[in-house]
């Protein structure tokens, strides 16, 4: 615990962080790694919980819409 804070809130609290910070991105590729950063701390925000399905199962579904627009965006760049 620091300043009365679990770890399992820590990790609520940073993921939170990283999904505002995202949304504040103006380059859409740089949107999706930070994004992606905060959805893996939220699945792992889940699992803290004693496993939160919906956070879980929401989070994941972002994270791969997030890898696979990425690397489309690649594919269809380095054509």
């Amino acid at each position: 615990m620091l300043f009365g804070i679990s770890i399992t809130e820590w990790v609520g609290y940073l993921a939170s962080l990283a999904l505002i910070i995202s949304f504040l991105m103006k380059n859409m590729y740089t949107l999706r790694i930070i994004n992606s950063i905060g959805a893996i701390l939220f699945v792992v925000y889940g699992i803290l919980l004693k496993t939160s399905y919906p956070i879980i199962i929401t989070n994941a579904f972002i994270l791969m819409a997030n890898i696979y627009y990425l690397l489309l965006k690649k594919r269809t760049d380095s054509l």
